[in-house]
């Protein structure tokens, strides 16, 4: 999986969260679905909770 940060080139991206909980630690997936593997994934334990973002 890529570390780079560059923004896509093109406007249009489809970007979704979704908790994975098959397995034996629950990860958090975000992934731009318009792009092929531009996905990352955490552990839930790892991932900022909702109320702290605001």
């Amino acid at each position: 999986m890529s570390t780079d940060a560059t923004p896509a080139a093109h406007a249009g991206t489809d970007v979704m969260a979704s908790l994975d909980d098959d397995g034996p630690r629950a990860r958090l997936v975000i992934a731009d679905i318009s792009t092929d593997d531009a996905w990352m994934s955490i552990t839930e334990a790892h991932a900022t909770p909702l109320p702290a973002w605001r």
